[in-house]
């Protein structure tokens, strides 16, 4: 059973798709190359006849198909989804925990130390959410002597942003 061949979906044949076209549109691919490409994905039954087709592009295609703007408006989506959540899951637990403070008659209200931490891992959600969409954090998007053409080995005609 394991030589047995999976059938590819429609939504699978679509991705693929998206692929080419990104590679197209960041010039990787030809719009001869690109469109033969494109009918041979939609031609494919099998699972196993698409990855071929994106294999020569970065990451096998993935990376432009997630750098299109679909793709990254259902990221920043999703992203205050989980926000919205985590905000949540914090106002509960301090219901609960004020509730057990008012039922203990401590006099100290110690609930307000695991609630300092928990709104503190909020505000940092928020921030590396943020973060996320601006392309990480400003330390790393800098580029100050990271990656090629950057930093005091360069050639001087590959040096970007320094003199």
């Amino acid at each position: 059973m394991a030589g047995e061949r999976v059938r590819a979906s429609d939504k699978e044949r679509e991705q693929y798709a998206n692929m080419l076209r990104a590679g197209m549109t960041e010039g990787r691919l030809t719009l001869e190359e690109g469109e033969e490409r494109l009918a041979q994905v939609y031609a494919a039954k099998f699972r196993d006849e698409l990855s071929p087709l994106t294999a020569d592009l970065p990451d096998g295609g993935r990376r432009g198909l997630f750098e299109l703007p679909e793709t990254q408006a259902e990221f920043l989506r999703q992203g205050r989804r989980h926000l919205a959540r985590h905000g949540a899951f914090v106002a509960v637990v301090a219901v609960v925990l004020t509730g057990l403070w008012a039922l203990s008659g401590a006099h100290f209200f110690w609930p307000a130390i695991p609630l300092f931490f928990l709104v503190l891992s909020v505000f940092r959600h928020a921030r590396w959410r943020r973060w996320a969409a601006a392309g990480g954090p400003p330390w790393a998007r800098r580029h100050w002597g990271h990656g090629p053409g950057h930093g005091p080995w360069a050639a001087a005609s590959d040096r970007q942003g320094w003199s």
